[in-house]
């Protein structure tokens, strides 16, 4: 530190006589800038001074040229006191006033006039003007004059623009009056100060010149005044006066303010004393003091007509200006700029000779300081001899140590291939070894391996080092770890490729995977086919069980399209629940329908989502390249539109694109414009489906349908346009029309006598969550005046579903109306019995998904009897839709359920049909015939009519009621329509196998006893279902009769000995209420 502070003072000594040089001359400079500027100040006052002058005397000049015009008319009236006005004009004219005096407006004749004398005054004037006026109007002093003297205007020239000053008293004006008194008192030219000329109302100067009675000016005041007849007076325009007397040069240069103060004590400087103001600077000098901008003033007093005129003068820029004061500024830039060059040169000497010295200690530090930032450096760094073929190391900083994990003793001598060992193929390698060979600074990623055989990226800088004979004599790397930086860009890659959540391709990847799917079809003439996955009921998983089961099924999903896929397709997650699938054709693997089938099979096994087992369900849209679009947008709008082709089928299919789904979808744009209009221009009406009572066969109410009769396709099903009214929102008001119009219709019909009937009307989901919708219920049943219980409302399971608080408190409200409340579609959602017990419904409706086949398939029958059993121990009613056989209608009343709704007994019906079935009361008491409960049925199942026919006349002797059915599907109906306690079934049917029969028929009816028929050799089929229990007996071909006669009657035995009492007491009453039905 000590020796720090010894350098820094030896170098502030050495440098002082710079320093010095410095001062001695900006302390000249200084003195000569300011030398100077006196002198030019002295030089401006100096101008001014004489610029004064000039313009005092030109004042006093041009005030006695006038003063002697004035004499001059002075001496006419005292030589000639009657002098006549013409003569005056002509003494005017001969003056040529106006050429050679500038501003000058007028000269005249006042006369003095005795108090008292005005009258006597005019009189005289007009017996004058009885010759002639001369242009001068009539005689009549004005202002009127007072009791006192007056001084009227009697002569005048010129006297066209002058004829207003006539006869004018200018004693009534006080400047005026003061003037020529001071004229007349002293016998000398008298000014009047500023007045403002009443005929052109411009501010003037009048001169006034006494003229006295004798032809002398009298000697005293008191003799002057006496003899005093009257003034000669000039009316001038001072200040157009004044500027040509000063002309434009010198009023450029100065600003120039007069002021006639009149021997006023104190002087004011004012606007009423002012008389010419040059414009320049409007204010007057006295109050420029302390003005820098005009420093330079000077004042001259001009005796005018016993006045003082004060002649204030200011020096303008422009005056400011004419001087060299330019001068003093650039000697002194220039004086500084010397010096400095000066002390520059001395300073740049002294540096250089500190340079040299500091030089050598530098190079010293700066070689210890390399070393230690290369040693500091966080980067690896390696110095490599320049001498092939193995480049070896000669050194290494610490970084490389802790990077690589090598020592610096175990490369140095090595080459630097050891770093990248068999990892050859790289292209960061091939650009490395191009740079050494041709000698050159550049740099390239490569990937390395640290001592225990993990890789790492680096990004390597290499540069050659020159000698002094600008050889090349070594090679300095610099390795910066980027391991991290390409993890991430890897990462970034991904996000903007990949769907965060699923890992799938994006929307961007998949265009461009299909793009060149589409480029390599284009090129070997294959096909490439673009799938449309649609999932079915995401939302209702995400309302119902949280986003993270929502999340989860798309997880699921994603993982099952990769498994039924090749690895070299693309599956790609667009938004929501959309999947896109591209499949390609790859040499001699054609694309076939059944990989689309192996993505639906695969979607819809079961999964657990939140602790519920979910079965998913999709739409699925193809279309092919080249048929169905040339590119990739094309072809996902198309597989769009078969998807929705897909999803109006239903039923986890695949559709294939074709033109008319394209047609179909304008059509259906269409149907949502004109929708818009439909209920407005009145073009819903309702049809109305019975709904039947299966205890007395009659019609106990009827469920109200939309329908929409378009004014020019027709009648439009609510299929088509129902789903449109939701999404747009037009379901709201045209679902408060369908309850209105149903209840009104209702009460119609009851008021008509057809029947206390209940109408049951649909919610939309958008209608159930609307806020007034309790509120709308209500005045609808006030405005129809229906009793609420004959309102029957219905919504489905996922609607009540999605919030079911919120679901159980407006169905709790509903209720409070005193309206009935249906699950319509039940079984077909996901509602759970604990939340069905929450709410408050009347009625469950069996999907007609489950009527169609349940006759014939065991789990439709199933889920049928659970939903009948299941409603009647919540003290539920059960209506069955779709019932359009009358087996499937006799099934269901067996099983105990209490109304049906379906083709077999009417379809919707409008509003006159349905009324008149009203009037004819029909009903299904014919088909609700009695049974009897103890007679023995024995049914026969067999494709040969000859083996069937054996059998019924072997069997008909003991008395049994025998039916027969050629196909399993005949004897599922005849099941259904009569009560049957056995079967004989033969093995070989055509349509399944009498085994597989049996089965179902185990499940369906399982009090049934049945018997088996074969002629197979081969029996372990038959075992098995004797085994399983789905047969009873078994006989083989040909049988015995009297064996199989003691069979069928033991069957008939085992029978009523298991189910005699229940059935007994089942088909009792069963016929008891057939019975009082026809009775009714």
């Amino acid at each position: 530190m000590h020796a720090q502070h010894a350098k820094h003072a030896k170098n502030r000594i050495a440098g002082w006589p710079a320093w010095l040089v410095l001062m001695i001359g900006l302390l000249v400079v200084g003195f000569s800038y300011w030398q100077a500027n006196v002198m030019i100040d002295r030089e401006l006052a100096a101008q001014l001074d004489l610029r004064s002058r000039e313009a005092s005397n030109s004042i006093e000049r041009e005030i006695d040229a006038y003063a002697e015009t004035l004499r001059g008319l002075q001496a006419e009236f005292l030589l000639y006191p009657d002098l006549s006005r013409g003569t005056f004009r002509q003494i005017a004219a001969i003056l040529k006033l106006d050429s050679r005096l500038p501003g000058i407006q007028a000269i005249a004749f006042t006369q003095r006039v005795a108090p008292g004398q005005a009258g006597a005054f005019e009189a005289a004037i007009r017996r004058e003007f009885a010759t002639g006026d001369l242009g001068y109007p009539a005689p009549l002093i004005h202002p009127p004059a007072p009791a006192g003297e007056a001084f009227v205007v009697t002569y005048h020239d010129p006297i066209e623009k002058n004829r207003a000053a006539s006869w004018y008293d200018q004693a009534s004006e006080p400047k005026r009056r003061a003037a020529i008194e001071r004229a007349r008192d002293t016998g000398e030219l008298s000014t009047s100060g500023r007045v403002r000329q009443s005929s052109s109302g411009l501010d003037s100067v009048i001169f006034f010149l006494p003229v006295y009675g004798g032809g002398v000016v009298p000697a005293t005041r008191e003799q002057r005044r006496a003899a005093f007849l009257g003034a000669v007076f000039a009316v001038v325009r001072v200040d157009e006066m004044l500027r040509k007397v000063f002309g434009p040069a010198l009023l450029a240069d100065l600003d120039i303010e007069i002021y006639d103060m009149q021997g006023a004590a104190p002087a004011r400087y004012d606007h009423d004393n002012l008389i010419f103001d040059s414009g320049s600077y409007q204010q007057a000098s006295a109050l420029h003091t302390g003005d820098l901008a005009f420093p330079l003033h000077r004042k001259v007093e001009v005796d005018v007509g016993g006045s003082k005129w004060h002649v204030d003068i200011t020096a303008l820029p422009a005056f400011m200006q004419r001087s060299q004061s330019w001068l003093p500024p650039i000697a002194a830039v220039v004086g500084v700029l010397l010096t400095l060059l000066v002390f520059y040169f001395l300073r740049v000497l002294e540096l250089s000779r500190q340079a040299l010295r500091a030089h050598a200690r530098s190079v010293e530090a700066t070689a210890h300081l390399h070393l230690r930032a290369i040693e500091a450096c966080a980067n690896a760094i390696i110095v490599t001899s320049a001498q092939g073929p193995d480049y070896a190391i000669e050194y290494v900083n610490g970084a490389f140590e802790r990077i690589t994990g090598y020592t610096a003793d175990e490369v140095i001598g090595r080459s630097a291939r050891m770093f990248h060992g068999d990892d050859t193929e790289q292209p960061g390698l091939g650009e490395i070894r191009d740079l050494v060979r041709e000698r050159r600074e550049g740099h390239a990623v490569v990937r390395n391996y640290r001592k225990d055989g993990t890789p790492y990226w680096s990004e390597v800088h290499i540069a050659p080092v020159r000698d002094a004979d600008d050889r090349v004599s070594h090679y300095v790397a610099a390795k910066y770890d980027v391991t991290a930086a390409r993890k991430y860009e890897a990462e970034l890659e991904f996000h903007a490729t990949r769907d965060t959540l699923t890992g799938l391709a994006n929307r961007n990847l998949l265009r461009d995977r299909l793009a060149q799917a589409i480029a390599y079809a284009n090129r070997y003439e294959n096909a490439v086919w673009v799938v449309f996955v649609d999932l079915d009921r995401f939302k209702f998983v995400v309302d119902t069980l949280g986003q993270a089961a929502g999340d989860t099924l798309l997880k699921a999903v994603a993982e099952r399209l990769l498994g039924a896929v090749r690895d070299t397709d693309t599956v790609a997650r667009m938004v929501g629940d959309e999947f896109m699938l591209v499949l390609a054709e790859r040499g001699d693997e054609a694309l076939s329908p059944l990989a689309v089938q192996r993505v639906i099979d695969a979607l819809t096994e079961p999964l657990m989502l939140a602790g519920h087992e979910f079965f998913p369900g999709c739409a699925v849209g193809v279309a092919a390249y080249p048929t169905d679009g040339g590119d990739a947008d094309t072809l996902i709008r198309h597989a769009g539109v078969a998807v929705y082709r897909s999803r109006e089928i239903g039923g986890d299919q695949f559709q294939f694109y074709t033109p008319a789904m394209n047609q179909r979808s304008l059509e259906r744009l269409r149907i949502e414009r004109d929708l818009r209009s439909a209920l407005a221009g009145d073009q819903f009406l309702l049809h109305y489906q019975p709904q039947v009572d299966l205890r007395t066969g009659r019609i106990v109410g009827m469920e109200a349908l939309l329908r929409w009769r378009h004014p020019e396709i027709g009648m439009v099903m609510p299929s088509e346009f129902i789903g449109l009214a939701e999404e747009t929102g037009m379901i709201v008001p045209i679902g408060a029309w369908v309850l209105r119009t149903a209840c009104l219709q209702n009460k119609a019909w009851q008021d008509a006598g057809l029947g206390a009937l209940r109408v049951a009307v649909n919610l939309s989901v958008r209608q159930f969550m609307q806020a007034d919708l309790v509120e709308s219920v209500a005045a609808v049943l006030k405005e129809s005046a229906l009793e609420p219980h004959y309102l029957d409302i219905e919504l489905t399971e996922s609607m009540v579903m999605g919030d079911v608080e919120q679901a159980v408190r407006i169905l709790g409200e509903l209720k409070k109306l005193g309206v009935r409340l249906s699950i319509d579609d039940f079984g077909t959602g996901y509602s759970s019995l604990s939340y069905l017990k929450r709410f408050p419904v009347d009625v469950l409706k069996i999907d007609q998904s489950f009527v169609r086949e349940i006759t014939t398939s065991p789990d439709d029958a199933a889920i049928a009897r659970s939903i009948i059993s299941m409603a009647h121990s919540l003290r539920l009613e059960v209506i069955a839709e779709g019932v359009e056989t009358l087996a499937q209608l006799m099934y269901l009343r067996r099983q105990g359920c209490d109304q049906m709704q379906g083709f077999y007994f009417s379809r919707p019906l409008a509003v006159e049909a349905f009324g008149q079935i009203l009037q004819e009361r029909k009903s299904l008491l014919a088909e609700l015939g009695g049974e009897n409960a103890r007679r023995q049925t024995l049914l026969i199942v067999d494709d040969d009519a000859n083996i069937a026919s054996s059998l019924q006349r072997l069997l008909r002797l003991d008395g049994y009621q025998i039916l027969k059915a050629q196909s399993v599907f005949d004897a599922f109906d005849l099941l259904a329509l009569h009560p049957v306690q056995v079967i004989i079934c033969d093995q070989r049917m055509p349509e399944m196998s009498g085994t597989e029969f049996l089965f179902r028929i185990k499940e369906l009816y399982p009090e049934t006893i049945r018997i088996m028929l074969s002629g197979y050799t081969c029996l372990d089929s038959v075992i098995d279902t004797i085994n399983r229990g789905a047969i009873y007996r078994f006989f083989t071909k040909p049988w015995d009769d009297e064996v199989l006669r003691d069979n069928i009657r033991e069957a008939f035995r085992h029978y009523w000995l298991l189910h005699g009492a229940s059935a007994a007491q089942a088909g009792a009453a069963s016929a008891s209420e057939s019975e009082s039905d026809v009775d009714a």
